[in-house]
């Protein structure tokens, strides 16, 4: 019997379709069999790498635990390591604070101290500044004086004023004394004769040396040197003619600069007019060499006042000498009394001896033979 099939008939198309998918289904089972055998024996290696590498984290795990129970020893000893060194740092830092407290306070006592010796300084330098500051109002005022001719020469009485007052008595000068030529001296020392008195002036020519001290070139400096020259041999010769007077006077006369300073420049630089001064009999000086010539003036005073005492002197002599043997007299006299006394007073020792023996017999019962006779007073 021949099967034939007829593929408009739809049963025959729908048997047909599902022999096909069944094919189908089938073809896919063995195509998944064969790819699952294959993906398991590929697997396999897989398996025992993923064993092995199980047995690997659990050795890690142990390792790890192991790890962490080091690391709690090490983070306890390290926390006993930081509580000895916090201890240690925290006990350091109170001896530094003990030792920067004390050395605090003995700066603090020494700062107060320097800043007490700085204070007495600066007040001991405002001291020293007010005397500064008043010297330079006198200096100023000084300045003003010397500028003043008439000033200056005030000045210049008032410093030998004071420079005669300590060398001499009283009674051994005169200022503003006036001479027979109706010229007025600025001083006049009463000196006996020879040489006599000797008149003092006490004015200067300033001006001049200013100028000299001013100069600054060559020419100016000649010009005022001259000038300086000039003025000082006027005022020599002015001198030489006022205060100079035969038989009223002494034969010489004292020009008196109240300054060191032109003093040693006239010595040092204006030898001529000095010497022009010696021959005029005029001598010029300075405070400090009129000082030393006022000190030989009293030595001639005192000379004087001896010789015209030397008779009262030798009369006060012959009476100190006879007061001198009167007393040599009532000396020997005492001395005389002072041997009477002395022998008074051994006699008083050996008599008060000789009671004080008897005695101590007469207190012991110790008689050497019966008292048959008064015994006669003892000398």
């Amino acid at each position: 019997m021949t099967l034939s099939f007829d593929l408009s008939d739809p049963f025959t198309l729908a048997l047909a379709a599902g022999g096909a998918a069944t094919f189908l289904i089938l073809l896919v089972l063995l195509l998944a069999l064969r790819a699952a055998r294959r993906s398991a024996e590929a697997t396999a290696p897989l398996a025992a790498a993923l064993s092995d590498l199980g047995g690997a984290v659990r050795t890690l795990d142990q390792g790890q635990h192991r790890l962490a129970g080091g690391l709690v020893q090490v983070a306890e000893a390290q926390a006993a390591g930081q509580a000895r060194i916090t201890e240690a740092m925290e006990r350091r830092l109170e001896e530094v604070q003990k030792a920067m407290g004390e050395s605090l306070h003995g700066s603090a006592q020494r700062t107060t101290r320097s800043l007490a010796e700085l204070q007495e300084r600066l007040a001991a330098i405002d001291k020293a500044q007010t005397n500064i500051e008043k010297l330079s109002g006198d200096v100023l005022s000084l300045q003003d004086i010397l500028s003043n001719k008439q000033a200056r020469g005030a000045f210049g009485e008032i410093q030998l004023a004071d420079i005669v007052s300590k060398a001499l008595p009283p009674d051994a000068y005169a200022f503003q004394a006036t001479l027979s030529n109706g010229r007025r001296a600025d001083c006049l020392i009463h000196l006996p004769n020879p040489p006599g008195p000797i008149a003092i002036d006490a004015k200067f020519p300033l001006e001049s040396y200013e100028a000299l001290r001013a100069a600054a070139t060559e020419r100016e400096k000649v010009e005022a040197a001259r000038a300086f020259r000039g003025a000082v041999s006027a005022h020599v010769k002015a001198i030489a003619e006022r205060y100079i007077i035969a038989e009223e006077t002494a034969d010489g006369a004292l020009m008196f600069l109240p300054s060191e300073a032109v003093y040693a420049e006239l010595h040092a630089n204006f030898g001529d007019v000095v010497r022009e001064g010696f021959a005029r009999r005029v001598w010029i000086v300075s405070p400090t060499t009129c000082m030393a010539t006022l000190n030989t003036m009293r030595a001639i005073l005192k000379d004087a006042r001896m010789r015209e005492q030397a008779g009262a002197i030798r009369r006060e002599l012959s009476l100190l000498t006879a007061d001198v043997d009167r007393l040599v007299d009532r000396v020997g006299a005492l001395d005389r009394h002072f041997e009477q006394a002395r022998q008074d007073v051994e006699k008083i020792k050996i008599s008060a001896s000789k009671a004080g023996g008897r005695a101590a017999k007469l207190e012991s019962f110790e008689f050497d033979e019966p008292p048959a006779a008064l015994p006669k007073a003892a000398e």
